[in-house]
C-alpha cells in the first residue's frame, strides 16, 4: 500500500498547497480521495495520469473537494486519441447520482461518458456501510460536516489500513472508524485558537488519534493561517505517536 499526499490545502489559492487530495495505490488499483483545484496537475507531478485511476472517493461535495470533477470527466472524454477506455468507479455518499445528474443539466454531453465506463457506488449517510473491492475493503461512517460527509477506511488484503477523514468536526464516528488504524489522514483546518464549526484543529485531531489508538497520524487540509503556527507543537498537546504534517507530493510511509 502506497500513500501520496496530492494536495494538503483548502479552497484558498496557493502555490504551496493544492486542495486536499490523497492517492492510495493498492496492487494494480489507484484510489484518489477528493479532487479539488490543482489535483490533476499534481497527479501528473507524481507520474500518474487520470486514465490510470481505478476509483475516486468523495468525502463530501464542497467545491474544494469536487471542483475538478467536471474537468476530470471532460478530460476523460476528449480528445478521441487519448480518451479513457478502462471503466472506473466513483464512491460517494447517497445522493451523488442526483448531484451528477444536475451537473449534466449544465454541461450536457460534454461530461456524459460512454455506457459502462463510469460506475457509481453510493454509501449510506445514516450509519456504517461497507464495500468489497476485491484487493481491498472500504468501510465508511458519516462525519460531522455536511449531511453527505463520509470518512473512509481502506483495508488491504494484507490487513494494512488507512482512514481518510474528509472534513469533520469532533466526531465519535471518526474515533470508531479509525480504531487501531495504521494511518489516519485527518483534516486540521485551522490553529487551535481559530476553531470553527465543522472543522478540526491540530490538538482536536490529535485527541481523536489518541482515543482511536492510531499507529500514525497525518494532518492535512490546512488553511494559510496554519503556516503561522507550529502545527506539530499544537498536536503534541494531545497526541504523542508518530506524526506527519502533510505537504503536497509527500509520500507517507506505512508504520
Amino acid at each position: 500500500m502506497k500513500i501520496t499526499i496530492i494536495g494538503s490545502g483548502t479552497c484558498v489559492p496557493s502555490l504551496k498547497r493544492s486542495s486536499c487530495s490523497v492517492l492510495i495505490e493498492i496492487s494494480q488499483d489507484l484510489l484518489l480521495f477528493d479532487s479539488g483545484a490543482g489535483t490533476m496537475r499534481r497527479l501528473l507531478e507524481v507520474g500518474v495520469s487520470i486514465n490510470q485511476l481505478s476509483y475516486i472517493f468523495y468525502s463530501h461535495l464542497h467545491p474544494d473537494h469536487t471542483g475538478e470533477l467536471i474537468p476530470f470527466l471532460f478530460a476523460t472524454k476528449y480528445p478521441e486519441a487519448y480518451r479513457r477506455r478502462k471503466p472506473f468507479t466513483i464512491v460517494a455518499a447517497r445522493g451523488f447520482v442526483d448531484f451528477y445528474e444536475t451537473l449534466k443539466q449544465a454541461y450536457g454531453e460534454w461530461i456524459e461518458l460512454d455506457p459502462g465506463l463510469l460506475n457509481v457506488s453510493e454509501l449510506d449517510t445514516r450509519g456504517r456501510d461497507h464495500l468489497d473491492c476485491g484487493m481491498f475493503d472500504v468501510d465508511s461512517l458519516p462525519m460531522d460536516h455536511t449531511h453527505m460527509s463520509l470518512a473512509y477506511r481502506i483495508t488491504g488484503s494484507d490487513g494494512r489500513s488507512v482512514v481518510y477523514s474528509g472534513d469533520t468536526d469532533v466526531c465519535d464516528n471518526l474515533v470508531t472508524l479509525a480504531k487501531g488504524v495504521d494511518v489516519l489522514i485527518c483534516e486540521s483546518a485551522l490553529p487551535d485558537e481559530m476553531k470553527v464549526e465543522g472543522h478540526l484543529t491540530p490538538s482536536l485531531a490529535g485527541r481523536i488519534a489518541a482515543q482511536a489508538g492510531v499507529k500514525k497520524l497525518v494532518l492535512t487540509h490546512f488553511y494559510p493561517e496554519c503556516d503561522a503556527v507550529d502545527i506539530t507543537e499544537e498536536c503534541r498537546k494531545t497526541y504523542q505517536g508518530p506524526l506527519v504534517v502533510a505537504e503536497d507530493l509527500m509520500e507517507i510511509e506505512m508504520p
